[in-house]
């Protein structure tokens, strides 16, 4: 589909909103400065964002013992960055300083572990979220999972360099053998992905999620239905979770459906002492595939990555080609038939969706 052509005016009018943002953080910058300059910033001190909101941040102290006067042990100081600093996202850790009138200005980023980002609708990746330590992969036992859905997720999670963990639940719908859902995780537990089986309806069903989220910053995803909600209702049983707030700069309407927010929890489960981080959006639970080439998405499935660069042909699709090191290894069994018509799936429905 061909972009539609902007007339002068159309044009004209959107690089004259952009000059106008532009010269707004200019100017709050320069007032940042005069600010820094005259001493109404406090100390440099280090922090989390845990919500971003235009050129507002929700920055969370580190240490209760760094949290400046007046402020709750628990309670985030609402901070504008630097001009110089766009690009902030929740879980970037950052340094900044507390201001007078008991808001913040953030003035450096520290180097990030790692970023999540989310292609948007024309595929272009856009960050969403940083230094995260595992996206745990959700789907349950209704409605019926397939592989196909799983292994998609799975290439889009190791897209991002992030450890992906797989969590099956409803557990209590399970038939009392398991059948072939057990089966099925048994094979991606073999490829070495962890597995975590949780429930909200029985007791203890929650004790395996909770250790498993212990001293790590986490993301859901998964497909609608699936119960992500109520597993992060009953991590969060004290929050608000709905979204659509308005930004604190325009109060204008402009909701933020899509703003991630970093929530800490503690007394998980059994054991009290258990603590972790969500980072919950919308526009985190799912997320697509339309960034990816065909190289790329082999390279998401595992179990493929000591046969990629094996076969005879540099150029090969592992289709019909003599000598495929991926075909081979389906026939002599080190790479599952199943896996493989997923992977083979996938591709074709990338080639289709760029055809259009």
């Amino acid at each position: 589909m061909s972009k539609r052509k902007l007339s002068r005016q159309q044009r004209w009018r959107i690089e004259k909103v952009q000059a106008e943002r532009e010269q707004r953080a200019e100017n709050r910058d320069s007032r940042d400065s005069e600010k820094l300059a005259a001493g109404e910033y406090g100390p440099e001190q280090p922090g989390r964002v845990i919500a971003h909101f235009g050129r507002t941040l929700d920055v969370l102290p580190k240490r209760a013992s760094q949290r400046s006067p007046g402020s709750g042990a628990n309670d985030p100081v609402r901070c504008h960055m630097r001009a110089n600093l766009d690009g902030l996202v929740t879980g970037d850790r950052v340094i900044w300083r507390h201001g007078q009138d008991g808001s913040g200005v953030v003035v450096a980023r520290s180097e990030r572990d790692n970023v999540l980002e989310r292609p948007d609708a024309r595929g272009q990746l856009k960050p969403v979220a940083a230094n995260i330590d595992q996206i745990l992969i959700v789907f349950a036992v209704e409605p019926e999972p397939h592989a196909n859905l799983i292994d998609r997720y799975l290439v889009a999670a190791e897209a991002t360099g992030i450890a992906p963990v797989l969590v099956l639940n409803k557990i209590d719908l399970l038939p009392e053998q398991g059948g072939v859902l057990r089966e099925l995780l048994a094979r991606y537990e073999a490829l070495g992905y962890p597995v975590v089986t949780t429930s909200i309806n029985t007791d203890n069903g929650l004790d395996a999620l909770h250790h498993r989220l212990a001293e790590r910053t986490s993301v859901f995803v998964g497909q609608s239905g699936v119960g992500k909600s109520s597993l992060i209702g009953c991590l969060l049983p004290h929050e608000d979770l709905r979204v659509g707030a308005l930004s604190e700069d325009s109060r204008k309407g402009r909701h933020t459906t899509t703003t991630a927010r970093l929530y800490h929890f503690t007394g998980l489960g059994s054991d009290c002492d258990l603590e972790g981080e969500l980072i919950d959006s919308p526009g985190i639970r799912e997320f697509g595939l339309i960034h990816l080439d065909e190289q790329q998405v082999a390279q998401g499935f595992i179990e493929f990555r000591q046969h990629l660069g094996q076969c005879r042909f540099r150029d090969c699709r592992h289709r019909q080609e003599p000598g495929c090191a991926l075909l081979a290894a389906v026939e002599s069994g080190q790479i599952h038939q199943q896996r493989f018509a997923s992977y083979r799936r996938i591709v074709d429905s990338l080639e289709d969706t760029n055809k259009h």
